[in-house]
């Protein structure tokens, strides 16, 4: 398969809703942050395809299923809908580090390299942007740049100071 697409890998809490500094299943913590449309919006028109990358430890501890993740997803790709954007595609890991290493939990590098194999992307023309080291870690394992945000920061601001938009 040719890679010819351009992505921006996005993180899901912290980036595209807010941190909390606990777990988020529920549509009632779940708080989009104020750019977020506006940013996915604006790489689309660039030629980028948007996706999403996450660590969803709290299926393996038995927190939520993976129905409410999912439902949670579904709101969010609702509201980008009403924002007239959207994402291409959203990754996510159910494993916890206590039941031992998996390769789809970041810093593992699997869900990236299922998104490249999936949608023809070409890595070194790709972004991962992330509030952790092990965002960027996973990242850099297939060859994406990546771009280390505070949590709950702009996203359009970042994306501005990293030259993408």
């Amino acid at each position: 398969m040719i890679r010819s697409h351009k992505a921006v890998f996005l993180d899901r809490d912290g980036v595209i809703n807010r941190e909390r500094g606990a777990h988020t299943w529920r549509s009632e913590d779940f708080e989009i942050l104020p750019d977020v449309a506006g940013a996915i919006a604006d790489l689309q028109q660039r030629g980028y395809l948007c996706m999403v990358i996450s660590n969803q430890s709290g299926i393996g501890l038995g927190l939520y299923a993976h129905a409410e993740v999912e439902a949670l997803h579904r709101y969010l790709h609702h509201h980008l809908h009403q924002q007239g954007t959207r994402l291409d595609a959203i990754y996510y890991c159910p494993h916890h580090p206590s039941g031992g290493r998996c390769l789809c939990r970041k810093p593992g590098s699997l869900l990236f390299e299922r998104a490249i194999a999936r949608y023809g992307v070409d890595p070194a023309r790709s972004i991962m942007v992330g509030d952790r080291d092990r965002d960027l870690e996973a990242a850099r394992t297939v060859g994406v740049r990546g771009i280390l945000v505070t949590a709950n920061s702009s996203l359009r601001s970042a994306l501005n100071s990293a030259g993408i938009l």
